[in-house]
């Protein structure tokens, strides 16, 4: 399995949001590697989004949310739970998408449901934050037979203090699949 390019990552967040559907999240490490097929998405649109990070500004925890795409935004929610991003869109944009369920597809035997199972089962953490998914250790690959999804869109879960953004539907998971965290 090969990292995806760039380019895949500097383009529209919500088409970056939906494509990522389907396709690995991968950790290698220790010799060892894990892999699980990415389900469930959120698209967070930049500043003018009121549920994304970066609409507080540019602080060092939204950092690399304004950095180029294609590198892991890993932080902390409630003290003890890890979420994963993915930054999308060109340098400065500060958009990202982030993961909220994986499918186990090898050597993962941990509930993948939510974002912070996710990262724990996957072993992702604020270590992480900033790391270039261009890279072989960490990265999002194409499955090697790809397979043809139905998408459904959801608005995103736990931002009610966003107002209208609440509202969007920006959450997207494959139809029918049981690690969907939320239908």
């Amino acid at each position: 399995m090969q990292p995806l390019p760039r380019e895949f990552y500097d383009r529209d967040t919500i088409q970056v949001a939906r494509e990522l559907l389907g396709k690995y999240l991968v950790m290698r490490r220790g010799g060892g590697e894990r892999v699980g097929r990415i389900v469930e998405t959120e698209a967070y649109l930049g500043p003018h989004d009121l549920a994304a990070h970066s609409s507080k500004g540019r602080t060092p925890r939204t950092e690399v949310m304004f950095g180029p795409p294609g590198h892991a935004y890993v932080y902390l929610i409630y003290g003890m739970h890890h979420c994963v991003n993915v930054v999308t869109q060109a340098e400065g944009h500060a958009s990202a998408v982030l993961l909220r369920a994986l499918e186990p597809v090898r050597n993962l035997e941990a509930r993948c449901q939510g974002p912070g199972l996710l990262c724990k089962a996957m072993g992702i953490d604020r270590r992480l934050n900033g790391h270039d998914l261009v890279s072989e250790d960490f990265f999002i690959a194409e499955p090697e037979q790809p397979q043809r999804i139905a998408i459904v869109r959801r608005p995103r879960i736990g931002v009610d203090y966003a107002g209208h953004w609440a509202k969007r539907l920006l959450r997207f998971y494959i139809r029918d699949n049981p690690c969907v965290s939320r239908r």
